[in-house]
């Protein structure tokens, strides 16, 4: 084989070698494209959180700069989507107060949510003696001294949505749910056993995705 032939074979062996790159993009970006048109078409809502109740079993302020709560929160979750479900792949649990976490993280467990699906939790958050800044905690006890003081029920997480054979991958999940707690002669709450007050929300809770 003559020099000029080996040119030529390599010239073809690397035209060859383009055209199945070339092919390998194409098909790619329509995969993309389809994937697109399909959830532009579907527009995923985001899900629907409710604060539909608190128990309050400690809230004590009595130690200045430190605070020990415990509370039951009861939160449901609901899939508005008629072809879309959503896969909480993390969910953490906790309280604030002016921003500033009070309680521990409670993690709810994984789950699946299929189409207008509700989901409805109930864990515990709590905390034993957690720091608080020193203005918070005198504005704390003057709050809970006047009868009522204000939280942030917040959920942090991460997400998965579904669309038929499809997963997306995992996006952040933001819940934020406010809860006005009240005390003394001011109390909205109703007796639960000895020492535990439930306060009755239904409120709706902004989500971020």
């Amino acid at each position: 084989m003559s020099a000029k032939d080996c040119g030529n074979h390599g010239k073809g062996r690397q035209k060859l070698i383009r055209r199945i790159i070339a092919a390998i993009l194409v098909f790619l970006l329509i995969v993309l494209i389809t994937i697109l048109l399909i959830w532009a078409i579907l527009r995923p809502t985001k899900p629907r959180f409710i604060l539909q109740d608190t128990t309050v079993y400690a809230f004590n302020t009595s130690v200045p700069n430190f605070l020990t709560s415990n509370f039951q929160v009861t939160i449901s979750s609901r899939n508005p989507n008629d072809r879309i479900g959503v896969y909480y792949d993390r969910l953490d649990i906790y309280a604030t107060y002016r921003n500033q976490q009070i309680t521990l993280r409670t993690a709810i467990p994984p789950t699946y949510q299929g189409h207008k699906e509700v989901n409805v939790w109930s864990p515990f958050v709590y905390g034993n003696m957690v720091p608080i800044a020193p203005d918070f905690s005198a504005a704390l006890s003057s709050e809970q001294s006047s009868g009522s003081v204000f939280l942030i029920i917040k959920i942090d997480g991460r997400v998965r949505w579904k669309v038929g054979t499809f997963v997306s991958g995992r996006y952040h999940l933001y819940v934020r749910c406010p809860a006005y707690i009240t005390f003394g002669s001011k109390s909205s709450g109703v007796l639960v056993g000895e020492n535990a007050v439930k306060f009755q929300f239904v409120t709706r809770c902004s989500v971020s995705v």
